[in-house]
């Protein structure tokens, strides 16, 4: 039986405080319902991301700012900056972690500057909502394997799908050096672009 993560409850103080930030990031409202002064649901969603925020009045005992380590992905963690920055986001600068697995809470640990290697996974960002709620970006490239079910790619949006296109062109484009051109370049694009979503070997 499939169980996929479909909606995180973020605990806020003012929601139109709240819905104006997130809206202003860019991710989509998909709905504003109140049934009355006591209740009322906001749902946005991250551009690409299969899961849902939601908050708003009544729906989470949970103190106004005590989510922390709120997690999104991204191929890029310096053009994330700049457009959180340009949003209003205030977002930390980049960092990785000394320990290099994962980032520990709080600040510690905290190491400047990506990850040296720019591993896959190594490179993050934080940032937090007006009631102090705490997300963190983290930079992810290629997953590792068993990460990706191999039999399903899938991609979350045409800028998704447009970086792996050009991954897959780049990489093409070096293969094609080696061994002349390609006629059936579409096939070879198909497989990078399943291996590179699955953590499977990369074709050469």
């Amino acid at each position: 039986m499939d169980m996929k993560l479909e909606v995180v409850v973020v605990p806020v103080t003012d929601v139109d405080r709240a819905k104006d930030f997130y809206t202003g990031l860019g991710w989509r409202l998909d709905a504003d319902v109140a049934t009355g002064e006591d209740f009322r649901v906001v749902q946005t969603t991250p551009p690409g991301s299969p899961a849902s925020v939601i908050f708003g009045t009544s729906v989470s005992p949970q103190t106004p700012g005590s989510a922390q380590g709120l997690h999104l992905i991204v191929d890029d963690i310096g053009a994330a900056h700049d457009e959180l920055k340009r949003r209003g986001a205030d977002p930390g600068d980049v960092f990785h972690d000394a320990g290099g697995v994962f980032h520990h809470a709080g600040t510690d640990a905290r190491v400047p500057g990506p990850d040296p290697r720019r591993s896959s996974y190594g490179s993050f960002l934080s940032f937090n909502d007006p009631d102090g709620n705490g997300w963190v970006l983290q930079e992810i490239t290629t997953r590792l394997p068993g990460r990706v079910d191999p039999a399903t790619t899938a991609f979350a949006s045409a800028s998704d799908l447009a970086s792996a296109l050009r991954r897959a062109a780049a990489a093409h484009g070096e293969h094609e050096a080696r061994t002349g051109e390609d006629p059936d370049w579409p096939d070879w694009y198909a497989r990078y672009m399943v291996s590179e979503q699955s953590g499977t070997e990369l074709p050469t």
